[in-house]
């Protein structure tokens, strides 16, 4: 599961990760509102953790921007703001869960397991192709059977799939696979898209990986895998 920290202290947002990856959680960390909104943009985050007090702004506006965005995580806030009028705003602007600080690691990791538990707002399947993903069960399946690839590869074609068409950058590919194994090689992603275009072609799933130049890779339907962009 892959949890975003949006948190300005890069002391506790550096602590607050190790803890969440012990506990099995892919912890990516941004410190402003700025770099949150551009993160959340893939949509291939399973919660978002929000400090309210940033640099740029409020943390707020991220809930305002995602409350009503199909797909959208959850969004737990976690601030030092806590009179009870502050979180009622945090609730009524569609926070899915308001936690005041101090907070222990425990309660955030149980906190996050019941927001994945209720899941995406308003998530339906993707299909692309005879390609389909759900999110709710992070499934995937090709003309209706199961479509097992090995987990960095899985890992990949979660974010492919969930920003398609949009092109995903190469290093937040490169940051998905880091969070399996930080042992990675150089040419990791490359590697990997590799060994999933001929997973894709294989299955007769009808979708392609290209590349788009000076940017990434992004998941289309079709019949080769060549440049675009």
């Amino acid at each position: 599961m892959r949890v975003l920290l949006v948190e300005d202290s890069d002391r506790l947002a550096a602590l607050l990760a190790e803890g969440l990856r012990r506990a099995g959680w892919q912890a990516e960390a941004v410190g402003t509102l700025e770099e949150a909104e551009a993160a959340v943009a893939t949509g291939d985050y399973d919660a978002v953790v929000l400090d309210r007090g940033l640099p740029d702004g409020d943390g707020l506006d991220l809930v305002r921007g995602l409350r009503n965005r199909p797909g959208a995580p959850p969004v737990l806030v976690m601030t030092a703001r806590g009179t009870v009028e502050e979180v009622c705003q945090g609730l009524d602007l569609g926070a899915d869960d308001y936690i005041v600080k101090p907070v222990s690691l425990a309660e955030l990791i149980s906190r996050l397991n019941a927001a994945q538990r209720r899941g995406p707002r308003g998530v339906a399947p993707i299909g692309l192709g005879a390609l389909s993903f759900d999110p709710l069960t992070r499934g995937l399946t090709v003309s209706g059977a199961p479509f097992d690839p090995p987990p960095r590869e899985r890992s990949l074609l979660e974010a492919l799939i969930r920003a398609a068409p949009r092109p995903v950058a190469k290093q937040t590919l490169e940051n998905r696979l880091a969070g399996l194994d930080r042992a990675l090689q150089p040419n990791a992603v490359e590697v990997c898209v590799h060994r999933l275009r001929a997973r894709l072609s294989a299955a007769g799933s009808g979708v392609v990986v290209q590349t788009v130049r000076g940017v990434g890779y992004r998941l289309a339907a079709g019949a080769d895998g060549g440049e675009a962009g």
